[in-house]
């Protein structure tokens, strides 16, 4: 779905091993398509495993240079793994798609 010239990738349920590769292949689908900024929006994820999070920073390799990045999450599920982690030095965090959004239109590519 595209919103506003930004790619969003939304995803729902849980995002473990069994399910974190198929996860990958969406984004780098999306990301194959050299689109200037992705939304990665898990606010509808209840369980954000390990696997889940190196989908996060392979997006953040993938995206390159060209592509500005981001990722929707607010809850102990989703953002606390993402930031004790320290995957949100790599890909920007917000806690609404609304500061992603804004972030994505108007901000330089992702670090």
């Amino acid at each position: 779905m595209t919103t506003d010239g930004v790619m969003v990738v939304a995803i729902t349920g849980v995002i473990d091993m069994l399910t974190a590769p198929d996860v990958h292949v969406a984004v780098r689908d999306v990301l194959a398509g050299e689109p200037a900024a992705v939304l990665i929006d898990l606010t509808g994820v209840e369980f954000l495993a390990s696997a889940g999070l190196e989908v996060l920073v392979n997006a953040h390799r993938l995206a390159g240079s060209g592509t500005r990045l981001a990722v929707v999450a607010d809850g102990p599920a989703t953002s606390r793994p993402i930031q004790i982690t320290g995957v949100d030095d790599y890909v920007p965090l917000y806690a609404t798609a609304n500061e992603a959004m804004a972030a994505l239109i108007g901000g330089p590519p992702s670090a």
